[in-house]
């Protein structure tokens, strides 16, 4: 089935559905209208010889430059060519898909005077699984993701490199081919319509939410999996406490805790067992991951709006036939958005990992040391315990905002950038890091409950106790861990929670909108 894009009103569902592929996109016929009347303003400027910045001049330090209409098709070109700097390896095909389709969106706004048949040439692409070749590394976040965007552009001229569906990494004249196009010969501003945007860092920052959402998901369930291993108390999730602070994350995910034991026989068991607190990483989860559960939120309502925004430059306003510079490429809201992620994705691996470190004490688990009989003979999970310190510890070093980093480029016209691409880039590692922790977690939540087995955890925790069975089993004695480490990694980029639950994170909101 055909998604219809309107632009304006993208929502982070939809978002989540095109990087996760296996859907096809359409642009909503009614933004052709807007787009051919800035076209046409564009090709007034140009028809009466007036002087407008990124139609008829030069770029960045050289806007002032007047360029001859006999010479603006190269001028774009050369554009496109010129910035095709990028390096490093090429960005993933789901984080391309969100390029091409959130470029589409921009441009069909109205404002940035390209032709309908460069944005539909985009979702061809799309449509094909074709996907620019754009390396990771190369852009500061202003004047928008240039290097990175022109090498997606080179495609639609015949240069650069796509990858098809199956993999192939073609040549950008094959790419066109491949969907029934020649390449295009960019008319004026069309390549710097192109260039300017913020769409690669919000591409990248939006796969880091998605996947700081997926392991914020796996670490509610295995944090319940630690309580019961623990035998911990349910009081501190009790809703009247969370009520008293008003935090709507916190609430949010003591209402899922709760949900996820409820019909425990383990949590009645040791009402009176004398124990007064647990320790934070246990009973603070409310108070943690609420915490890291808003911040996912206000990240994920910038990112949407910055995937609905025109954001090159200059834009163009039908209304007036005007032609405005501006600065909507600087990507100080996404750079932001990014390292909030950041804080939240490498506080969800902390916590675990002190939860991890709390089953492996037997002093105050009251589970056997490291989590195995025949303790010496047997090590059990000690080290698993230390790569999760190992890559809790990475997280705190990348989680530092890169959005109070610049560095002046284009002989200091473009004075102050956002360092947006960096910020949403590293993201990816990050999740990965966190979704390793989370899963030793797990994997020793599932240890500790069978090592006291006797007693029944709620359906649904023991519904994914089964799943996690299913993946590794019982530590009987020492054994190569790193399957199963890596196993459990997959399982906490699945968002190990039941459906249900999963409409507490952003882009799992049925019908949200912009």
């Amino acid at each position: 089935m055909t998604t219809t894009l309107t632009p304006g009103q993208v929502h982070l569902a939809l978002l989540r559905r095109i990087y996760a592929g296996g859907v096809s996109l359409a642009l909503d016929p009614a933004t052709a209208g807007g787009m051919e009347a800035a076209r046409a303003a564009v090709q007034h400027i140009v028809d009466n010889d007036e002087v407008v910045y990124g139609i008829n001049t030069g770029f960045g330090k050289l806007a002032s430059t007047r360029i001859g209409n006999d010479h603006l098709a190269t001028l774009q070109r050369n554009l496109v060519l010129s910035h095709s700097v990028g390096t490093g390896e090429p960005l993933d095909a789901a984080v391309v898909r969100l390029v091409l389709a959130t470029k589409a969106v921009s441009l069909a706004r109205g404002h940035s005077g390209v032709r309908p048949a460069l944005v539909e040439a985009l979702l061809a692409l799309f449509n094909a699984g074709v996907t620019p070749r754009i390396p990771c590394k190369g852009s500061v976040g202003a004047s928008g993701d240039l290097a990175p965007l022109a090498h997606m552009a080179c495609v639609l001229i015949g240069e650069g490199e796509a990858i098809t569906a199956d993999g192939q990494t073609v040549s950008g004249a094959e790419a066109m081919r491949s969907i029934g196009l020649a390449p295009f010969v960019l008319g004026p501003k069309e390549g710097l319509a192109l260039l300017n945007g913020t769409q690669v860092s919000t591409a990248l920052a939006l796969a880091g939410l998605f996947g700081a959402e997926n392991v914020f998901a796996s670490a509610l369930m295995s944090g319940a999996l630690s309580l019961e291993a623990i035998q911990g108390s349910i009081k501190p999730f009790d809703a009247r406490i969370h009520a008293a602070r008003g935090q709507p994350g916190q609430m949010a995910v003591a209402g899922a805790v709760r949900t996820l034991l409820d019909g425990s026989e383990i949590v009645p068991s040791h009402a009176d067992c004398g124990r007064v607190q647990d320790p934070y990483s246990v009973r603070c989860i409310p108070q943690v991951m609420g915490a890291c559960l808003d911040n996912l939120t206000h990240a994920a309502r910038v990112l949407v709006i910055e995937a609905n925004a025109a954001s090159d430059n200059p834009l163009v306003f039908t209304d007036t036939g005007e032609v405005i510079s501006g600065g909507n490429f600087h990507a100080e809201p996404v750079a932001f958005a990014a390292d909030i992620l950041a804080l939240a994705i490498a506080e969800i691996g902390a916590i675990a990992e002190r939860r991890i470190a709390l089953l492996l004490d037997t002093g105050l688990s009251g589970l056997p040391p490291f989590l195995v009989h025949d303790g010496g003979l047997n090590s059990g999970f000690m080290i698993a315990q230390v790569t999760a310190a190992a890559l809790a510890s990475e997280n705190k070093s990348l989680a530092h905002p890169a959005s109070v980093d610049s560095l002046p480029t284009s002989a200091n016209q473009e004075d102050h950038v956002s360092m947006a691409t960096f910020a949403a880039r590293r993201l990816g590692d990050m999740v990965n890091n966190t979704a390793v922790v989370v899963g030793i977690e797990a994997m020793c939540a599932a240890q500790g409950i069978e090592l006291k087995r006797g007693l029944k955890s709620s359906p649904l925790v023991e519904a994914e106790f089964t799943t996690i069975r299913a993946q590794v089993a019982y530590l009987e004695r020492d054994r190569y861990l790193a399957p199963d480490i890596e196993a459990m990694r997959r399982w906490a980029l699945a968002a190990a929670l039941p459906g249900a639950l999963l409409n507490i994170l952003p882009s799992h909101l049925p019908g949200d909108t912009p």
